[in-house]
This record gives structure tokens, C-alpha cells and sequence, in this order.
């Protein structure tokens, strides 16, 4: 199943969900995370928190606690093994199976049990294979196509219906 699909699955019963975008701005795809929520502002409705993390995720731990949100998405480079672009959503019990490229001081395992604790929200990973996370600004284009693909995708899963979400997500 792709991790579009995935997404539209567990997305189906939020009803307030906080998108947190994490990465390096200099380090080329490791922002694609921090890009992606970017894109996002202004396209979601209210129910929708947006953190742009960078490279410090637990600074957002309160600001989305106090959002109640339902569910917790977090978008992160991470090296999968796979072309650059690719995506797939995991759980966070799956992150020690999986190699963050990211440079955030607070490994994501220990920011996923900071949430958790504190909104008791489900929680998901959107990771995405980077090309180069060297220094440098700016995406790669396969992975410039991604984080374009993925904003689109939640844009649309993230305004559809109040409160419940309902439906497939093309």
C-alpha cells in the first residue's frame, strides 16, 4: 500500500491534527519536511496546526499540546534505502529500524514519546528519501517533486469534510 493511501487511512477519523515539518534549511533535502508545511500554509482549515520545526522539534512539544490535536503528523528525511522521493509512513515504534538524516538535536523517538505523552494523539511519520544532504539550500528535483506531490495530497486530505474524514484521497 502506498504511503499516500496510508495517510488517507489514518487521517480518516482526525479530527484536529497538528503537520510538523522537520529539517536542516541548509542541508539541502533534509528540509523537505520543513518545506512541505511551508506549502501548506494557508491551504488548511483551522482544525490544522502547522509547525515548522527545523532542527529543533522539541521546542513545538507545548505549542502542539496545546492545540489538542488528535493526531500528530511528523514530515522528516530519512534514508530508506530507496530512490529520492520515495515516502512511506511509519509508526513511531519503527523508528529504530529507520536511519534519520535530519540534524534535529532530539532524536524523533524521544519528540514521538514527548507527544504522545502530552496530547495522547496518534502519531505518524511521513519520511522521505532524500538525493543530498549536503550543505546547500534548495531541494533536489526528485525530491522537489515529492514535497510538491505530498503538499497537494495533504491540501486536499486535510480540507476535506469537518471534524471526520471520510473518502479516498487521489
Amino acid at each position: 500500500m502506498g504511503a499516500e493511501r496510508k495517510l488517507s487511512r489514518w487521517l480518516s477519523e482526525a479530527g484536529r491534527v497538528a503537520v510538523a515539518g522537520i529539517g536542516n534549511p541548509l542541508r539541502m533535502d533534509d528540509s523537505v519536511g520543513v518545506k512541505i508545511v511551508q506549502d501548506l500554509r494557508g491551504k488548511v482549515p483551522e482544525n490544522v496546526y502547522l509547525a515548522e520545526c527545523e532542527t529543533v522539534p522539541e521546542n513545538f512539544v507545548q505549542p502542539i499540546a496545546n492545540f489538542k490535536p488528535t493526531h500528530v503528523l511528523l514530515i522528516d528525511a530519512a534514508a530508506l534505502g530507496r530512490e529520492p522521493g520515495y515516502r512511506t509512513l511509519a509508526d513511531p515504534g519503527e523508528l529504530a529500524s529507520i536511519s534519520s538524516v535530519s540534524t534535529h538535536s532530539l532524536p524523533l523517538s524521544i519528540f514521538c514519546n514527548l507527544i504522545e505523552k502530552e496530547t495522547e494523539a496518534k502519531i505518524a511519520l511521513l519520511l522521505i528519501q532524500p538525493g543530498r544532504s549536503d550543505f546547500g539550500t534548495g531541494l533536489t528535483p526528485e525530491v522537489e517533486c515529492a514535497a510538491n506531490e505530498i503538499a497537494s495530497f495533504l491540501a486536499k486530505a486535510l480540507s476535506r469534510g469537518q471534524g471526520k474524514r471520510r473518502g479516498r484521497f487521489s
